[in-house]
């Protein structure tokens, strides 16, 4: 049954998309008059590994995989306006997902019908599988205690489509939302409202139709012609919400630079990925994306990078300076965030603020062995768009990373190592520090009898890491 307050009827929703969906665009619709907010589509294999942890820095619960990546992030802002949709072929692997979201959102919504090969690869779900496999649906809706919903496509003819409808309406779900597209079809195509309008005929439930954006929905004024060429209950946004989130403003679109500057407050705020932030601004940009400022943002690492400012509206949406590092210091949370288990800062290592013999690595070592613990252990990765570097730093069983990537994997670590220092109040080494007599004045001065101190540091490092095998591909970290 529909939870109280939430209806599917006289509204308009943010379609789920991929990569746009998350945390950041879905505040943005609500702020602009969208009714719902579909999240983009999780897979069932993955979400089923999460464990729920309650973000109480950045006021929002997280979903987090195994490898630590926050798979799903929703806050209480959007708890009674979030539909929450999945990819899945297995009825009960889609309970258990169901189950374990469903404190923290208004629905739950089964994708049925999208043609992508993220969805119909990745969960072996989608249009063929799910169309003739209502079982998924029965299980959920008898399950959980809040609103199941699906998503589907047309079918070749309006009587199999109107067919397909009927047998899902009698799962007992609350709505169904129509992409008036074949499978095959693609945004190009103009949509099939006869469709649309043939399934809203024929079932009792709410009809949310969806596929109309650049065809027939350009501004909000556009929605209610949309609804009516269908004869749906609602209607459902996704590319013309994607281009400008503000066609839900009933008082008209707002220029794109504004969206993109409040859509770059959410980033920042929720610690959105920097990567997904660009996506999200390019499809913002569409043919400006090869522009100046459409490269601006591409080449961006960081959402300080490409956070909105005030005073440079004139020349623009990205913030980009030949100061960038203080910037990314001066835009980003200098106070730690908790990302899953792992405490996160935004620094940036400058090899410059160090003498030549000194890292804060270095400083993070001969800490831990005063204090009679491990040794740091650093585990760094690698982003393939661009090679950038990010690494983790486990020490006394906490870890500690730092949120901007570097160029190398050895800043990575001096980074991670920052971050640890700092959270702990630990001197790191910089030029002006006082003395802490952590590092002994012959490291301080640079001095060598016979081998360096740093030379015996890492034979000692290496040593004492030889039993444990490194990562694929990643060579041991020497300890400065």
């Amino acid at each position: 049954m529909v939870g109280e307050g939430l209806s599917f009827r006289n509204i308009t929703a943010l379609a789920p998309m991929v990569r746009v969906g998350t945390l950041p665009m879905r505040l943005l619709a609500l702020d602009y008059g969208a009714d719902l907010v579909y999240c983009e589509e999780l897979i069932d294999l993955k979400m089923v590994q999460c464990q729920r942890v309650v973000n109480e820095v950045l006021e929002t619960v997280d979903f987090i995989a195994p490898d630590d990546r926050v798979m799903f992030r929703t806050c209480m802002r959007e708890k009674d306006r979030v539909v929450f949709q999945m990819g899945t072929a297995d009825p009960d692997r889609a309970l258990a997902v169901a189950r374990l979201v469903e404190k923290d959102v208004a629905a739950i919504d089964v994708n049925m019908g999208c043609p992508k090969e993220y969805s119909t690869k990745v969960s072996s779900c989608g249009f063929c599988c799910l169309s003739s496999e209502p079982q998924i649906l029965k299980k959920l809706v008898t399950g959980v205690s809040i609103p199941v919903t699906c998503k589907i496509r047309i079918l070749p003819s309006v009587e199999e489509t109107v067919s397909l409808v009927q047998r899902i309406e009698k799962t007992g779900i609350a709505a169904i939302a129509v992409h008036g597209r074949f499978k095959e079809e693609r945004p190009r195509h103009p949509v099939h409202c006869d469709y649309i309008q043939a399934v809203a005929g024929a079932v009792s439930i709410p009809v949310i139709a969806n596929g109309g954006s650049l065809d027939l929905v350009r501004t909000h004024a556009d929605v209610e012609e949309f609804r009516k060429a269908t004869s749906a209950s609602s209607v459902m946004l996704a590319r013309a919400a994607m281009w400008n989130a503000s066609v839900f403003r009933s008082q008209g679109l707002l220029p794109v630079e504004t969206v993109m500057e409040e859509y770059l407050r959410y980033a920042v705020q929720y610690d959105n990925h920097a990567f997904n932030t660009k996506y999200c601004l390019c499809q913002m940009l569409r043919d400006k994306v090869e522009s100046p400022l459409g490269k601006q943002v591409q080449a961006a690492q960081t959402n300080a990078e490409i956070r909105c400012s005030n005073h440079t509206r004139s020349s623009g949406v990205v913030v980009k300076s030949t100061k960038r590092d203080t910037l990314q210091r001066s835009s980003q949370p200098s106070c730690p965030v908790m990302d899953g288990d792992i405490i996160t800062m935004a620094i940036k290592f400058e090899r410059r603020e160090y003498p030549p013999q000194i890292t804060p690595k270095m400083f993070l070592l001969e800490w831990s062995r005063r204090e009679k613990l491990e040794q740091p252990r650093y585990k760094t990765v690698q982003r393939s768009q661009d090679r950038a570097f990010q690494s983790t730093v486990t020490v006394a069983k906490k870890k500690y990373r730092s949120s901007l990537w570097e160029k190398s994997k050895k800043f990575a670590e001096q980074a991670s190592a920052i971050v640890c220092l700092r959270v702990l109040g630990i001197p790191e080494g910089r030029l002006g520090e006082d003395d802490s007599g952590l590092v002994c004045k012959r490291k301080r001065e640079g001095r060598s009898n016979g081998n360096s101190e740093e030379e015996r540091g890492k034979k000692l490092h290496v040593e004492a890491e030889a039993s444990e095998p490194a990562a694929p591909n990643q060579p041991v970290s020497d300890p400065f």
